[in-house]
């Protein structure tokens, strides 16, 4: 039933409904009865409701626990043109780490012991940051500093052009180079556009 009726115990008097009512003496034991009745019918409907939904989420939700002296890798999230943890891009590192399980915070919540470099950061998360770590020395990735400055710029220089093409976008052509940069000893190559090289 819509609101209107659960409330007023009548239909809303509208063009798609229009319904004439007329006077009407009743007693004010059948109006508690009748309204408990139907906040009783409102109450079994979202249960319902909300039980069919809980029932949907459940089929991919997992229950994950971690122990204290666990080791887990940490989720970073990348940020659109902000440089974290040693790349940009979408190429970025997606887990760092693996970092001990100190204590177990809340439920859902773990709190880690991390390395200097992270010690701004705060040292809860909730459990689904956190992937268990499997013994493995490949595994470890550490975290590089970064020097940014306050405009989120950092500095890098090209070692030198590999390729070069050129990109038709509406009638426009588009000059492209290949460049090989360098930041803190580390190699990275990207596609940059002629234009932009030249200033």
């Amino acid at each position: 039933m819509a609101p209107f009726e659960a409330l007023y115990g009548r239909r809303c008097r509208t063009p798609l409904c229009w319904a004439e009512v007329g006077e009407k003496h009743v007693s004010l034991l059948d109006v508690l009865k009748s309204t408990n009745e139907k906040v009783k019918l409102i109450c079994d409907r979202l249960k319902a409701a909300s039980d069919r939904q809980k029932s949907y989420a459940d089929l991919k939700r997992k229950k994950i626990e971690y122990a204290v002296g666990d080791h887990v890798f940490l989720k970073v999230s990348p940020w659109k043109k902000v440089m974290r943890f040693g790349r940009k891009s979408k190429l970025s590192t997606r887990f760092i780490g693996p970092y001990e399980v100190v204590e177990r915070v809340g439920p859902m919540s773990y709190r880690l012991r991390l390395p200097y470099e992270l010690e701004k950061s705060h040292d809860v998360f909730h459990a689904s940051m956190l992937q268990r770590y499997r013994s493995d020395s490949s595994h470890v990735m550490p975290v590089e500093d970064i020097e940014l400055r306050l405009d989120l710029s950092y500095d890098e220089e090209p070692v030198e052009i590999l390729d070069s093409s050129s990109k038709v976008l509406r009638g426009k052509t588009i000059e492209l180079v290949k460049v090989l940069w360098r930041h803190r000893g580390v190699e990275e190559a990207t596609w940059e556009s002629k234009a932009e090289m030249l200033k």
